[in-house]
C-alpha cells in the first residue's frame, strides 16, 4: 500500500543534528549577504595542522570547500604535512633537524618531503574532497612553474635580528608565481589542491613553508581572503580572549607591546605582508573546529583573528 504521509513532515522535528526549520531560516538569512559578498571571489585556504590526521574534521574542511565551489566562490587549497612527513622520516631512519622552525632538507630528506606531500597527503585531500560531491585535482608548486622558488641561503637571527648566512639544504622562498594553471582550474568546476614544492629556475626541487606557499599565492591572485587554519584560536589578548580583528597597525602594536609574542609573531607579520600586497584580508582560524571555514566566511563575526587594513572592518566586505 502506497504511503500518503507528506515527504516534508518527516523533516519538520528538530533533531540533535538537525536544527529547526526557523533556526535554519535564520542561519540562510545570516548567510546570504556573505555570500553574495563572496560570489565569485578567490578564497585561498591553507589547510594543516591536528585537523589534517582527524578524519572528522578533515570531512568537515572537505565539506566545506565543496559548498564555496558550489555557491559561486573559487576555494584554492594549500596543505601543508609536516607531522606526516616527520613521521615517514623516522620510518626510513633519515634524521631531521630545524633551524628557525624550517626543516633542514638535503638531498634525501627533499625526496620524502615531495613524495609524502605531492603524494599521499595531496591525494587523500583531492579523494576526500571528491567523496563530498566536489572535483578536485592535485597539483604541486612545480606544475606549470607554478611557483618558482629561490634556495634560503640567510636567515634573521633569533637574538640580534641582524640577517646571518645559514645552509638548511633544499628550502626555499617564493620569487615568481605563475597562477595560470590555477586559474584555469578555477574557472571551470574543478578546485584545485596544491602541494607546497616549488622549483628554482636552476630545476631544483625546493620545500617551501606551507603558509608562505599559500601567502604567496594569495598575493599574487588578489585573493579576497587568505585563510591559515592553525592549531591555535588566534591571537589572544591579555585575558587569554580572542581577538577578532586586528588592523596592521594594531598588529605592528601588539607586537612591540609583547602581546604577541613567540611563534605568533612570524605569522602576523606574514600575513600584514600579504594585506600590504593587496589580498583583502588574511584569516588565523582554529582548524580544530568543525567547519571553521564556513563559520569564518559565512557569520558575523568569523571564528579567527582578521588581519585587515585599517579601512575595512569584519563582516563589511
Amino acid at each position: 500500500m502506497t504511503s500518503t504521509k507528506n515527504p516534508r513532515e518527516k523533516n519538520a522535528a528538530p533533531t540533535e543534528d538537525r536544527p529547526s526549520a526557523h533556526l535554519q531560516a535564520r542561519i540562510l538569512a545570516e548567510a546570504i549577504p556573505h555570500l553574495i559578498r563572496y560570489d565569485e571571489q578567490t578564497v585561498v585556504v591553507k589547510f594543516g595542522g591536528n585537523a589534517m590526521g582527524d578524519e572528522k574534521l578533515s570531512n568537515a574542511f572537505a565539506q566545506d570547500i565543496v559548498y564555496l565551489k558550489q555557491s559561486g566562490i573559487n576555494p584554492i587549497v594549500v596543505h601543508g604535512g609536516g607531522p606526516q612527513i616527520a613521521s615517514m622520516l623516522n620510518k626510513l631512519e633519515i634524521k631531521s633537524d630545524f633551524v628557525n622552525g624550517l626543516r633542514v632538507t638535503d638531498k634525501p630528506t627533499v625526496e620524502v618531503v615531495e613524495m609524502v606531500l605531492s603524494g599521499k597527503i595531496n591525494k587523500e585531500i583531492v579523494s576526500a574532497i571528491n567523496r563530498q560531491g566536489g572535483k578536485a585535482v592535485g597539483i604541486s608548486g612545480k606544475d606549470a612553474n607554478l611557483m618558482i622558488a629561490k634556495k634560503i641561503t640567510e636567515m634573521a637571527d633569533p637574538q640580534s635580528n641582524l640577517m646571518k648566512a645559514v645552509d638548511i639544504g633544499f628550502v626555499g622562498d617564493p620569487l615568481e608565481v605563475n597562477p595560470h594553471i590555477v586559474e584555469v582550474i578555477s574557472r571551470s568546476d574543478l578546485i584545485p589542491v596544491i602541494a607546497p614544492v616549488g622549483i628554482s629556475r636552476e630545476g631544483q626541487t625546493l620545500n617551501i613553508n606551507a603558509d608562505t606557499f599559500a601567502s604567496a599565492l594569495a598575493a599574487r591572485m588578489q585573493a579576497k581572503r587568505l585563510l591559515l587554519l592553525t592549531d591555535v584560536a588566534g591571537v589572544l589578548d591579555s585575558n587569554k580572549q580572542l581577538v577578532p580583528e586586528l588592523t596592521i597597525d594594531e598588529a605592528h602594536a601588539m607586537i612591540k607591546s609583547g602581546a604577541i609574542s613567540g611563534g605568533m609573531i612570524p605569522k602576523i607579520e606574514g600575513c600584514i605582508e600579504v594585506v600590504e600586497a593587496g589580498v583583502e584580508g588574511v584569516v588565523i582560524i582554529d582548524g580544530r573546529v568543525p567547519h571553521c571555514v564556513l563559520l569564518e566566511l559565512f557569520t558575523e563575526h568569523g571564528v579567527g583573528t582578521l588581519v585587515r587594513r585599517a579601512d575595512r572592518k569584519k563582516g563589511k566586505g
